[in-house]
Order: C-alpha cells, then structure tokens, then sequence
C-alpha cells in the first residue's frame, strides 16, 4: 500500500461529472509488420498482459480514506481483471478520421471507474480511409487517471506496452506480481488522523525550506526579470467558464524538421516556443472570426517535469508549471515568436527562482479534507464563471521516442494526445513528439468549441504563417 502525493490527491479531489481528470491517447498502428500481417485483439489482450509487470501502475487501484481525513492510498488490486480494462470496437464504413474523433471524444468523456485501476484502453478497428494511414490499421483509445501519471511518467508506461521491433517477448513465468488485501476502514482512520496531527510540522519544514525561493522571486519582480503580476491581466475567453460534461477531440500533424527550422525567426527559440506561437496563432484567429479577440494576450499554463531520475517508472505527478504567453495580440508571425521566446524566458526565469521541485514538494502539504471541499465548491457554485481566470489554456510538451516502436508486432504510426479539462480551462493542447512526427492533439469542451475542424483549419493557416515567415527570415539572412 503506497499513499498519493498531494498532487495527486488534487487530481482526485476536482474528480467531476462534468470534468473526469484522466488524461489519454489516440495511438494509430500498422497490423502489416506483425507476424503474419494482420493482429487479432486475443493477441493483443495477451500482449498486454505479458507486460502488466512492467507496468505495475495498471494492476493499482485508489482506495480513499474515510472522512477524506487523509490522501487516498494505492493497492495492488485484488479483483484485477485485464478485460474490463481492455476492450475492443470497429468504426462503421467509411471508417475516416472525423468518426475516429468523435467516437474518441465520447469515450474520453466518460468517466473512469474508480473502485478499478482507473485505466481503460480501447481498441479501434475500421480505419480505412484515414490520410496518411494504410488501410487496415487500428488504433488504441487509451486513458488514465491523472492521479497515477504525468505526461513523463505516461512516457514511461507507453515505453513499458511497446516493444523496440516487431517480435514479441516470451511472457515471464510465473508473474511476479501479488495481490493486496483491502485495508480496514478503521485502521485508515487513525492513520489519517495522526497524519493530520503532524501535518503542521511537515508544512512548517517546506515552507522554510521555501524561503529562499520566493526572496529571490522577490528581488527578481522588483529588478524586472519578470512579471510576477502577468497572470492578473490574463483575459476572459469562450473558454474560460464552467465546462459541460461533453468534449471534442481534434489533431494535426506536421514535420517535426518543419517545426524545428522555424527557430529561425527568432535566436535562441525553442521547438516548444514555435508550437506556443503556433497556437497563438490558431487561437488568435479562430476567435478574432468570432468577435471575441481580447486585447491582451492569451496565456496558457505550461507543465515543468521534475521528475528526476530515480523516480522513472514510479506513479503520480512530478510536475511543476509555468505560465506562457501566447502572444495572441500579435498577427505577424515573426513578431510572435519573438514575443513568445521572450516571455517563456521570463517565466522560466521566475519558475527557476522559485525552485520548480519546491513548488511541487509544497504542493504536497495541502490538507486533504479541505483540499476536496474546496474542489466541489468550486464547481457546484460555478466560481469558474466569477473569477478571472489565471490562464486560457493548457499546453504541454511530451516528447516521445525517437525511433519507431512496435505493439503486438504492430508499428505504432502515429500519438494524439488527449488532456483532462477544469471548470475555467475549456481546451487543451498536447504537443507530442514522435520519430520526425510532431502531433498537436486539442480537446475541448463541445459548449465551448462545436467546431473542431474549422479550430484545426485555424492551426494549419497558423502552421503555414510561421513556414512562411521562417522561409522570409532564411531569404533575409542569405
């Protein structure tokens, strides 16, 4: 029995009808690499299960404290049982991309069972007139609680159901892994109630070790490193109220070499500024066609992995944040690059001073039973639609492998990724790097944005202004 972090415990507590908080992917393979060209879903399923000891967090199941006195705790689930959790569908003909999305988007928005391991993987067959795909390919709809992974540690596990060629590896035997037995309630109790008794001490032990953080946050505000007050001037958007229980699930593709040759326009620019740019671009034009562009830039909340190295393979967050402007209130291009290089210096900067490992290790202090209170009040009393929100999107960077990877002997084409979203955070990017593929997978509440492909339509005009402007900043250097 291993206990949440405080982290983690969030992501439990704004556990929501209207807002599950698990996160996914959409996976595209090729049956023709496996042994004999095609896979069955009993291989699959057999695939899996030779590999659940790689995976120790998809047999782990939540158990919460009575009261909510304390964090919920991991067990080793003793009524595991692999095809709950593994199932297997086909798209009706044509069997293209929009129907792909749509049966994504509606699966993704049901919410996990939680006296399970809260993981589902969801098998598509039928995809046979996809872009870019070959016919006969299927994809894998996979989601999982927050609470158990970050993107890096998703990495991880995606690494850990993936093979680096097409043969598959011999299952071990006997399985190494064993069950747990439920614990008491009343134990749970009193194990809650001295954790609670000692809380302040632990609390009193961070914060010092904090201080010198937020004085040198302080000294950097005032020389003007950067602007601590940045997130009070972040605008209302569409996207920034109380979400409903519906989503969309869109995604891109493009060269990652494209992407990369862009930093061109401004040096010292990262691939993750371009893409920050990119959307802020997208987003800027989809609602200036709306009337709704805010004259301030938009911002999006970036996640910061500090998971470290001894902690690969292990479950839970290990994440910190930091704000980045989206330079929405610039229509050139070039300029936004710039801008968005500039800024992300600055909040890498502040993320820096404040110690982005001790921003998480503070995170872990929050009181459970407030912790919860203050999630479902959040939501039952619509305080997303009253206070201004701090950002207007999420947008966060997985970098995948770099080399093709291989499931059941089947080559693995394509990663969309799929975000959990929040009272006040309507849409969510992720920018998921793979092999010289670069995808930008967006979900969204369906109030919020009925019209995905039109929104896609906005990133593809943003991807070819940045290819444009970059081929204008190469001519000018020549």
């Amino acid at each position: 029995m291993k206990q949440m972090q405080g982290l983690d415990a969030a992501f439990v507590a704004f556990e929501q009808q209207n807002a599950p908080i698990h996160i996914g992917s959409i996976l595209v393979y090729d049956p023709s690499t496996a042994a004999g060209g095609f896979v069955r879903f009993k291989n699959i399923l057999n695939f899996i299960k030779g590999r659940l000891h790689l995976a120790p967090v998809m047999r782990r199941r939540m158990v919460k404290s009575p009261l909510n006195i304390d964090y919920p705790y991991w067990i080793e689930d003793p009524k595991f049982d692999l095809e709950y959790h593994v199932r297997h569908v086909a798209l009706p003909k044509p069997g293209d991309w929009r129907q792909l999305c749509i049966l994504a988007a509606r699966n993704f928005a049901r919410p996990l069972d939680l006296d399970r391991p809260p993981w589902e993987i969801l098998v598509v067959e039928g995809l046979d007139n996809i872009e870019g795909f070959p016919k006969g390919s299927y994809a894998m709809l996979t989601k999982m609680h927050h609470a158990a992974i970050d993107g890096a540690s998703g990495v991880d596990l995606m690494h850990a159901l993936h093979t680096i060629s097409p043969e598959v590896d011999e299952i071990p035997s006997p399985d190494p892994w064993k069950p747990e037995k439920m614990p008491g309630q009343l134990g749970m109790l009193t194990r809650g109630y001295f954790r609670a008794i000692t809380s302040p001490l632990r609390q009193a032990k961070v914060a010092m070790e904090s201080t010198p953080g937020m004085a040198r946050a302080a000294v950097g505000a005032v020389k003007g490193d950067f602007d601590i007050t940045g997130m009070l001037k972040t605008p209302r958007t569409r996207f920034n109220n109380v979400i409903s229980p519906h989503r969309i699930i869109e995604g891109e593709a493009f060269k990652l070499s494209d992407v990369k040759a862009m930093r061109a326009m401004a040096p010292g620019s990262t691939v993750n500024d371009i893409v920050l740019s990119i959307i802020g671009g997208a987003m800027r034009t989809y609602l200036e066609q709306r009337d709704e562009l805010p004259d301030e830039t938009l911002s999006a909340m970036a996640p910061i992995s500090v998971r470290q190295e001894q902690e690969k393979n292990t479950m839970g967050n290990q994440v910190s944040a930091m704000r980045a402007p989206l330079g929405t209130h610039i229509e050139d291009a070039s300029e936004r690059v710039a801008y968005v290089h500039d800024e992300t210096q600055k909040s890498k900067a502040m993320a820096n001073a404040l110690g982005a490992r001790q921003m998480t290790e503070m995170s872990k202090l929050s009181p459970a039973l407030f912790m919860g209170l203050g999630a479902r009040a959040y939501s039952q009393w619509g305080l997303a639609n009253r206070m201004k929100p701090m950002f207007n999107t999420v947008v966060t960077n997985v970098p995948g492998p770099p080399v093709p990877i291989y499931s059941c002997g089947a080559k693995l084409l394509s990663i969309y990724g799929n975000l959990c979203l929040l009272d006040g955070v309507g849409v969510g990017h992720v920018v998921q790097s793979y092999v010289d593929e670069l995808t930008i997978g967006v979900t969204a509440c369906r109030e919020a944005m009925p019209d995905p492909e039109n929104y896609m339509d906005h990133m593809r005009a943003s991807f070819e202004a940045h290819q444009n402007a970059a081929a204008d900043a190469s001519e000018d250097v020549a």
